[in-house]
């Protein structure tokens, strides 16, 4: 019996989640054949999971039972099982595998916030981290245009899929799978479903980061991110207008609602950079987002100006930081990283991720705005008129 034997029988183990063997992926390490009956050997995996393991080891005993070693002994490495990022057994992650979560949003469309998302993601991954990129934002899903890959569909592996690539990022949008200028009309219930398949049923790999592009306003999306994974920094993209700062305060006010540590402020359209001259002009106004970080308790983690590059990159898939890095913008970009990486450890670090506080407690059948067993129709006493205090059954009504 030789190792080419065994490696050959090893090929009808596929790895769970996909339709590559374990051959194939380089997981079998180490084959010793002790005699015709007797082998061991080691199985060097990426996941973490139990189920995983257990899976592997049976049917790896099963194949080489079938060449007739009767004493099979497997050995299997694999990541140490990361750690529930809530600090509360009430809390909920249903995305253990993702180490940190970035919601970027914004109190109204319009702004830039799916431009912030992509950036944000490249010039992080640029920096060395493992990084995805989720587009939420369901009824303008424009991230698979932004990253290049619009014409691409992800691969089914089992019952999940397989997020697409670019630049160093994982990617999954429901742009990637819908029909080219389909419109979705869909009910709150069904995004809020969809938000949650999109962190289950996606295999995204063991990340350090997945920025989440949400959509616009503070409504059903937004919530059941937050009830569904400890959101570790909330990123609000705004204008330097008047009217855009009024709506990102309510974004502010969300972060601060659901407990999601508040990173910072990015004020888009801060100026305009002359493509000929280089000379920054003042057309919407600069610098008016610093009052709102200081009357939120946070600061502005970048001024991004108008620049064609910026608009030229998102239509033609290729992001300003990775393709123009000398640019302003860019190097813009990659301080807003570089600040949000370190807010990021911060947060882990002192356990400030948890989303134990916005979990329902009503029981099935009741409405989440009502309290007792008997009545949808008693609503629950609302607070005090200025009060910042839920109505207590983590709905997030008020």
């Amino acid at each position: 019996m030789t190792q080419e034997n065994v490696l050959e029988a090893l090929k009808n183990v596929t790895y769970p989640g996909f339709t590559k063997d374990i051959v194939t992926f380089g997981f079998v390490k180490d084959i010793q054949i002790i005699d015709d009956t007797n082998i061991t050997l080691t199985l060097d995996i990426t996941s973490s999971a139990d189920e995983v393991k257990t899976q592997l080891k049976e049917e790896s005993t099963a194949a080489l039972n079938k060449l007739g070693f009767e004493h099979v002994g497997i050995n299997i490495i694999a990541p140490e099982a990361p750690k529930q990022l809530s600090n509360s057994v009430s809390g909920k992650n249903i995305a253990p595998h993702v180490k940190s979560f970035v919601m970027v949003s914004s109190g109204k469309g319009g702004v830039g916030k799916s431009t912030t998302s992509v950036n944000l993601a490249v010039a992080m991954a640029m920096q060395g981290k493992k990084v995805g990129l989720l587009d939420a934002d369901i009824y303008g899903p424009n991230i698979p245009r932004m990253m290049g890959v619009e014409d691409q569909k992800p691969e089914i592996a089992g019952n999940k899929l397989n997020p697409l690539k670019a630049y160093g990022v994982e990617i999954m949008s429901m742009g990637s799978i819908m029909d080219e200028g389909a419109a979705l009309l869909w009910r709150g219930s069904m995004i809020m479903k969809a938000i949650e398949q999109f962190l289950r049923d996606i295999l995204w790999s063991e990340l350090d980061v997945l920025v989440i592009d949400m959509p616009p306003g503070t409504g059903d999306a937004q919530l059941t991110l937050a009830q569904s994974v400890p959101v570790t920094a909330g990123i609000t993209v705004t204008t330097p207008q008047e009217v855009s700062l009024d709506d990102s305060r309510r974004s502010l006010t969300m972060f601060k609602k659901l407990h999601i540590p508040t990173a910072g402020i990015i004020e888009n359209m801060s100026g305009f950079i002359c493509p000929s001259c280089d000379t920054e002009s003042d057309i919407f106004g600069m610098g008016t987002t610093v009052p709102v970080a200081k009357e939120y308790d946070t600061e502005v983690i970048a001024r991004i100006p108008i620049e064609p590059a910026i608009r030229i990159g998102g239509d033609t898939g290729m992001p300003v930081t990775y393709h123009k890095p000398d640019s302003e913008t860019a190097k813009r970009y990659q301080e807003a990283a570089k600040n949000l990486l370190v807010f990021i450890d911060k947060v882990n670090a002192e356990g400030l991720a948890d989303n134990s506080a916005v979990q329902p407690t009503t029981p099935p059948g009741v409405s989440a705005c009502s309290t007792g067993a008997g009545a949808a129709s008693t609503p629950a006493p609302a607070p005090a008129k200025g009060s910042d205090e839920s109505c207590g059954t983590g709905c997030g009504c008020h």
